[in-house]
């Protein structure tokens, strides 16, 4: 039986100064940061494809001209999705590269974001209805007012590489498992651990699964507190959590049925 690891990732406050949008009816909209890093020149990359920036980006909503041209670290990548074709992801850190490298063949990572409520025709960051707020009488009932954790995406591992001495072997061995993932486009490349998942079972959810309660983003559910890890104290929605089994098998349930066949 699998188990699970969910990582919180995408937009947020500090980068690129917004959270991605979580929906009245629990859709959302996938935000990557911005590319923090030095980058290798573009023949250095191990597939021919520019750093892509937001302006390349399949968002429903406007962003700032000033943003557009600033280059995305499109991490975690995802078929179909904003123009990638794998499913891979890349982490430096060692507090979630350690749970990471820790599965295997069959396990789930997830990945979960905090996303601000925002009115269905939400013009974003620039535009029309950027500061409106939904009516609560249209808004699902499990979701949190103003902003929330939720995950929003998953990845069924085929194959995980322990990259932690990030030296010359490490980084031919995630290029040969994870070519186009944005870590090795990165000078140096700094990734301590790189995942390959199913390309026909990782994917954005349809729908936003919440983690924290729907009357207040900053209080976790029993998905936290009763499944995961994590205590659901202090600001668990920016640490790793772990799932055993059982656990995971009731977060599978959450997941839309075309990931999980």
């Amino acid at each position: 039986m699998p188990r699970a690891v969910a990582v919180n990732v995408a937009a947020n406050t500090n980068e690129p100064g917004f959270r991605g949008p979580v929906f009245p009816d629990g859709s959302f909209a996938y935000v990557p940061i911005p590319e923090s890093a030095e980058t290798l020149p573009r023949e250095g990359f191990p597939v021919d494809e520019p750093v892509p920036t937001y302006a390349d980006l399949d968002l429903p909503f406007s962003l700032p001209e000033s943003l557009r041209g600033t280059p995305v670290h499109m991490d975690p990548e995802f078929p179909g999705v904003h123009g990638r074709t794998a499913a891979t992801y890349g982490d430096p850190y060692p507090i979630k590269a350690g749970p990471i490298a820790a599965l295997e063949p069959g396990d789930w990572l997830l990945f979960y974001a905090t996303l601000t409520l925002r009115p269905a025709n939400w013009g974003g960051p620039v535009g029309e209805g950027r500061s409106a707020t939904p009516d609560p009488a249209a808004v699902d009932d499990d979701l949190a007012p103003e902003w929330g954790a939720y995950l929003f995406a998953g990845m069924r591992i085929e194959r995980v590489v322990d990259t932690a001495d990030r030296d010359a072997s490490d980084r031919d061995a995630a290029a040969t498992l994870t070519p186009t993932n944005a870590h090795l486009k990165r000078d140096p490349f700094d990734a301590r651990v790189v995942a390959a998942g199913d390309p026909h079972a990782s994917g954005l959810f349809d729908r936003v699964v919440p983690l924290s309660v729907a009357e207040a983003g900053v209080e976790a559910n029993r998905l936290v507190t009763d499944l995961s890890s994590d205590s659901g104290k202090g600001p668990w929605w920016r640490r790793p959590m772990r799932f055993d089994e059982a656990a995971t098998a009731t977060l599978l349930d959450r997941l839309p049925s075309r990931l999980r066949r």
